[in-house]
């Protein structure tokens, strides 16, 4: 029988098999016409979520990649570099830097029907500036043996005083914890919004340390019993191969999804998303690469490597994504949510998230 490491071992292979397979196909269709060049790319997206996906289209047209990745700063640095900046296209993570970004004005309208075609309007830009390129959702997980499964339905259960001591979650401020919050004051308003951050504040375990697998960890270790994570998270500690301790803190919780009852709103969603800078030097090349991105080769790419959800309904997520079950995401548009960034922060600088 095989172990469960072999398991993981084996499916990692498989992925990369798969990325290999996309990688082959002939240089027939829209993508294989492109002339070899290079393109530009500042990300903030850490450096293995986004080469699998740069390598693949590499093999597939030739055209090569210089990538500065920005964790802190790509705002900063755009302005200093202005129409100079050698970038070709932005990629980046949450909504709310997607909006940022353009209303630098930085971004290219880009007149695509086949962009327009595979990410639904709700995940892009009107003005066609920017275009969502993945979705994931920010859920809770709590302990499997401490937390029963009908125990925590909805976001606002949170603010409850049952839970008082049992949560942990990264830094209000970060930009995954600023858009939750700026979705609920989209819904309730900023009063309703405020009175529920003071209510999950009372109810943490600790002071907010870390990222979102630190929270994991932390209910591995008993320090808590409930925390808000990204999806993908849970599947990158679910087959981690370096840090097999992560295993064992996925293994430790299960995922709820917030906000399915009738008649609620569904679960809290952000995206990933790209821009062309307007100064870009390979525009076509660009468009063309963000097409890829969007159809059924990078799609599946982004599911099973990164495990995100399509944005192309046409591409069904990963199986190990479809294992975590079905939900129904909330419809407020993402520009909503970047419409409220401001008011949450203040919310989160008042409550002490």
């Amino acid at each position: 029988m095989m172990t469960r490491i072999a398991m993981t071992h084996y499916r990692k292979a498989t992925k990369q098999a798969l990325i290999m397979l996309i990688a082959m196909v002939s240089f027939t269709g829209s993508f294989g016409s492109a002339e070899a060049t290079e393109i530009n790319i500042y990300s903030s997206r850490s450096p293995e979520l986004v080469q699998p996906m740069l390598d693949a289209y590499t093999a597939e047209t030739g055209v090569t990649f210089n990538i500065l990745y920005l964790a802190k700063g790509m705002a900063q640095r755009l302005v200093s570099e202005g129409e100079a900046s050698p970038a070709d296209v932005i990629m980046t993570v949450d909504i709310a830097r997607l909006s940022e970004l353009d209303h630098m004005g930085i971004f290219a309208a880009v007149d695509s029907p086949i962009l327009r075609s595979n990410i639904p309007a709700k995940w892009r830009d009107d003005d066609h500036h920017w275009f969502g390129l993945t979705t994931r959702a920010r859920v809770a997980v709590v302990s499997i043996d401490r937390v029963q499964s009908d125990e925590l339905m909805r976001l606002e259960d949170l603010a409850d005083p049952r839970w008082q001591g049992r949560i942990c979650t990264r830094a209000g401020s970060h930009p995954y914890n600023r858009a939750l919050l700026a979705s609920l004051v989209a819904h309730l308003g900023e009063d309703a919004a405020t009175e529920w951050a003071q209510g999950l504040v009372a109810n943490m375990a600790r002071k907010p340390p870390g990222n979102d697998r630190a929270q994991a960890s932390a209910i591995f270790a008993g320090r808590c019993d409930v925390a808000l994570m990204n999806t993908y998270y849970y599947g990158l500690m679910k087959h981690n191969l370096e840090k097999t301790e992560q295993q064992d803190w996925a293994k430790a919780v299960r995922i709820v999804f917030l906000n399915q009852g009738d008649g609620d709103r569904g679960q809290h969603v952000n995206i990933t998303g790209a821009g062309i800078l307007d100064s870009s030097q390979n525009y076509d090349a660009s468009v063309q690469f963000l097409e890829w991105l969007s159809g059924p080769k990078g799609q599946s790419i982004y599911s099973s490597i990164n495990y995100e959800y399509p944005v192309n309904p046409r591409v069904m997520p990963d199986e190990e994504i479809a294992s975590w079950g079905s939900f129904r995401a909330d419809d407020l548009p993402v520009s909503d949510i970047a419409d409220h960034a401001d008011t949450a922060q203040r919310i989160i600088n008042k409550t002490g998230w």
